[in-house]
Parts: structure tokens; C-alpha cells; sequence
């Protein structure tokens, strides 16, 4: 059983991931607020909802954004999947575009992020991420849409959009995850005991760094504090605990369950958004010298896989980094939707 639960989540303006440095990029950090296990305090640009459903014996809730298209309504629909350390709020620019070009926008937090319910115990998926999206989609009446995945966000869509092929018009991934197998290459497994470990120790300076030197090739900009603000906030807050635990259980995920070797099967014109300075590998930290120097590169990454996907266009963004969308807000959204004008199905 399923319902569409209304609500206002008062103070909860999520973006990325990052800490706040009004001052110098490399002081230590501002004091971070604290936030609630679901991101309570924190500003969404955009009215929360709360869809409800059964999972696994538990009782869940996913937040979600349902924007209204605005200008030149197209009857389109197109559902926003964020990465692994980013929410929902994160594609306030991209919700605003999409929405004034006619599309209504879903912006859902995924179980186990943000605004949504952080089970005690749960069996991570994609599988079972795609599942949960695909029963919100139905309760809103949508029965096809266009997929936009952002980092891991792009893992989940690729699954998705395997999974649901005939629900699917087009897929948009922005600097996926996933674009090799990084177990196959030689780096090293951490357990979920061993990511708990590491989740309960973030901070935002961490958050900040490690975002600074891998998504963004050593630049920053201030506009990206807040999201790491929201991370560190979540992170450090009243649910601290379950909050670390789930981002074990989904690194884990993400690890464990490549969508390398099915990029081949993908049904749908498939566009990839390549920002070609990022340097993002899982558990990169403690591969080997041999293994670090080949994994990770967007510049080769985005050409190889472009390949393998039937139906691709590649687009690429010299010198920008992981989330080319907040770098070059306009640069990025103008290559979307000329893509998206360009593959539209006819109807």
C-alpha cells in the first residue's frame, strides 16, 4: 500500500555536498549546523512531499520535489536522480531550467538520503531504488519519462532504464559513476563494518577536500559550500548513527553491483554529460600506486562508454569537473535541452 503525503520541510536548501568557506579555501572550516535525520532544517527550493510505501516489512518514506512545467507546456515529464553525496535540492538550476522549458520535473530523494526514511536495516540495491522511484511515478499518474542521473544518481537511472525500458524516452547521465568496474581493476573491497567506520568520522572540512581535489580538479566556488554544509549537517546531526550506517549499506551498493556490462543492452537514445576534468573512483584511497593511476579518468571514460551504448551522444565539458551543472549552469542546461528537443519520440 502506497500514498502521496504532503508536507513543508522548513529550512532545507541542499546542494552537493560541501562545507562552508567564507573564508580561505584551505582554513578550517566555519561551524556547521546540525540537521534531522530526514535533513530537518534544511531549505529546499521547492515545496517537499512525502510519498509512503511498504519495503522489506518496513514502512518508508521518500521525499520528493513535483514541479509544474511553466512557459510552453511540452506534456513531458522528466525525473531528476541524484548522486551519492548530493540531494534532490542539488538540481535547484537544473528543476528551474527544465521546468521553464515545459517539463514537469520529480526530484526524489532516494530511501537512505536526504529528506527520506534511513531504515535500520535494509537490503541496498538499484534493483530496488528503481522499484521505489517506478511506485512513486505510478502513484503520480506518470507512465513515462525522460531519466536525468547525476553521479551515482547515473548508475540508478542506467538500471532504470533496463529495468523499465518501455517507461523510459530518453536518459541523460551526468558524469555517472559506474563507468568501470573498479573491483575488476584491482581495487580493494571495504566492508560495510569498514565504510561505518569512515561515515561516523565526516566532517565538512573532509567533505570540502575531498570534493575540492576530485569532483573539481583543485577549484572551488562559493556557491558549492552549501551543499557541503548539508552533508556535514546531516552528518554530525541527531541521526548520526543510522545516517552513517545507511551510507555504508550504499557505498556498499554502489561498489558491489556495476552497470559496466550492461551499458551494451540500454534501449533508449542515451546521452552522456562528461565534465572531463573529474578524477571520481570508489575507494581510490586505498587502491594501489599501479591501480589509482588508471581509474578514474572522465576524459577516457566518457569516449569508451559512449561506444558501448547503442543509441549515445557524448558531450563533453573541458575543464569542468563532476557536476558540470553547477559549474556552467547555463552552458550545461542549453546541451541538455537541445539533446532533449533533438531525441524527443514522437507521441
Amino acid at each position: 500500500m502506497s500514498r502521496i503525503l504532503s508536507c513543508w520541510l522548513p529550512g532545507l536548501l541542499l546542494t552537493a555536498a560541501l562545507p562552508v568557506l567564507a573564508q580561505a579555501q584551505d582554513q578550517p572550516q566555519a561551524e556547521t549546523p546540525e540537521y534531522g535525520p530526514q535533513l530537518q532544517g534544511f531549505e529546499y527550493p521547492y515545496t517537499v512531499k512525502h510519498f509512503a510505501f511498504e519495503s522489506q516489512g518496513k514502512s518508508l518514506q521518500m521525499g520528493y520535489m513535483d514541479i509544474a512545467a511553466q512557459g510552453k507546456v511540452n506534456g513531458r515529464s522528466v525525473v531528476l536522480m541524484h548522486g551519492k553525496n548530493f540531494c534532490a535540492a542539488t538540481w535547484d538550476s537544473s528543476i528551474k531550467a527544465l521546468s521553464e522549458a515545459g517539463y514537469r520535473v520529480i526530484a526524489p530523494d532516494q530511501i537512505g538520503f536526504c529528506t527520506s526514511s534511513k531504515p535500520d536495516h535494509y537490503q541496498y540495491s538499484f534493483q530496488q531504488l528503481a522499484t521505489n522511484t517506478q511506485q512513486l511515478l505510478k502513484a503520480l499518474g506518470i507512465q513515462k519519462a525522460t531519466l536525468l542521473g547525476h553521479s551515482t544518481g547515473g548508475m540508478l537511472a542506467t538500471r532504470y532504464a533496463l529495468q523499465y525500458s518501455d517507461q523510459v524516452e530518453q536518459l541523460a547521465l551526468v558524469n555517472p559513476i559506474g563507468l568501470e568496474d573498479w573491483k575488476a581493476l584491482g581495487v580493494p573491497y571495504r566492508t560495510v563494518d569498514q565504510w561505518f567506520e569512515r561515515e561516523l568520522k565526516v566532517t565538512a572540512q573532509g567533505i570540502h577536500d575531498y570534493q575540492r581535489t576530485t569532483y573539481y580538479d583543485g577549484r572551488w566556488k562559493p556557491e558549492f559550500d552549501r551543499w557541503v554544509n548539508m552533508y556535514a549537517g546531516l552528518a554530525k546531526g541527531s541521526g548520526k548513527t543510522v545516517v552513517a550506517w545507511n551510507s555504508a549499506l550504499i557505498y556498499d551498493m554502489i561498489f558491489s553491483q556495476p552497470v559496466y556490462y550492461e551499458f551494451k543492452d540500454l534501449k533508449v537514445p542515451t546521452l552522456l554529460l562528461i565534465g572531463t576534468s573529474d578524477t571520481t573512483a570508489i575507494n581510490k584511497d586505498i587502491a594501489p600506486p599501479e591501480v589509482k593511476a588508471k581509474i578514474g579518468h572522465y576524459d577516457v571514460l566518457g569516449k569508451q562508454v559512449a561506444k558501448l551504448i547503442p543509441q549515445s551522444t557524448l558531450i563533453e565539458f573541458p575543464g569542468l569537473g563532476h557536476a558540470p551543472q553547477m559549474e556552467e549552469p547555463a552552458k550545461f542546461h542549453q546541451a541538455l535541452l537541445d539533446w532533449l528537443n533533438k531525441t524527443n519520440p514522437v507521441r
